[in-house]
Parts: C-alpha cells; structure tokens; sequence
C-alpha cells in the first residue's frame, strides 16, 4: 500500500470516527478488490487499534493479532471485528461464470 502523509493518515482517523463512513471505507476496499482481513486491518489501523478494540470490546492484543497478515482467523473472529461496523459475513452468488464439462454456463 502506498504510504500516505501524516495529515491524509489523521485526516483520515478522525473520518473513521463516524461510524457510518467507517462501515462505507471497508465496503469500498472490499470492492476494490482487498480481501476481507487486509480491508479490516487497513481500516483498523487507520482508526486505531487501541481504540478500536475499545469499541469492540475486545483485548487490543486479540485485535493486533487478527489482523495480522499471517494469522488466519476463524469465522467468529471475523463476524466481531465486523459487528461495530454494523456489517456480517454473507455468501452470495459468484457473478462469474463457471466453466466445466457437463454444466451449463
């Protein structure tokens, strides 16, 4: 990721503050194309992990290692670092087209 100036980073912090705009940057990462742990560190990390695992409520250390890039978290995980944003995990139908023998496209 590119670095940003310390202004765009605060800029940015305070932004993540309102919880509405908060929940609409992971979504935009989301559909920029980062998966579901780098766009929550991302965002994590922007709002601050100490305060976010305050919002949380949850330990900072279980909120700095989950978001990690080597740790895998489990689907609990996942769902309590996404409830403050008001978002869950969801499946839906793939847009892409499947190619195979025997199946329709």
């Amino acid at each position: 990721m590119t670095r940003r100036s310390r202004s765009w980073d605060e800029h940015l912090a305070r932004n993540l503050k309102n919880h509405e705009f908060a929940r609409e940057f992971v979504l935009a990462l989301l559909d920029e194309g980062f998966g579901i742990q780098q766009a929550l560190a991302t965002t994590i990390r922007a709002y601050g992990i100490k305060e976010f695992a305050e919002w949380a409520g949850m330990p900072s250390s279980n909120v700095s290692r989950a978001i990690r890039p080597g740790y895998n978290p489990g689907l609990r995980l996942l769902e309590r670092l996404l409830k403050p944003f008001g978002l869950r995990l969801a499946a839906m139908p793939s847009t892409a087209k499947k190619r195979g023998k025997g199946r329709a496209a």
